[in-house]
């Protein structure tokens, strides 16, 4: 299993919280592309129910990763 930020990118609009089916569903339904699908089928789970994209791929970047000060602008 391995996402980059492109892959992670496709579930960025995904009906959060969501089990793994359901998010296998969502990527289906929306075209996301095969690998994303063959990811979530990766991942083992009980059940689990996921609340945001980090606690699939746990390095995907935040806000907080960017050296960014919206308060600047």
């Amino acid at each position: 299993m391995y996402w980059t930020l492109e892959l992670a990118s496709y579930l960025s609009d995904a009906p959060w919280p969501a089990t793994k089916d359901e998010l296998i569903d969502y990527a289906i339904r929306t075209g996301a592309p095969l690998e994303v699908v063959e990811n979530l089928q990766a991942i083992e789970d009980e059940g689990e129910i996921y609340d945001n994209i980090e606690e699939i791929w746990a390095d995907y970047p935040t806000d907080d990763d960017f050296l960014w000060n919206e308060d600047e602008y």
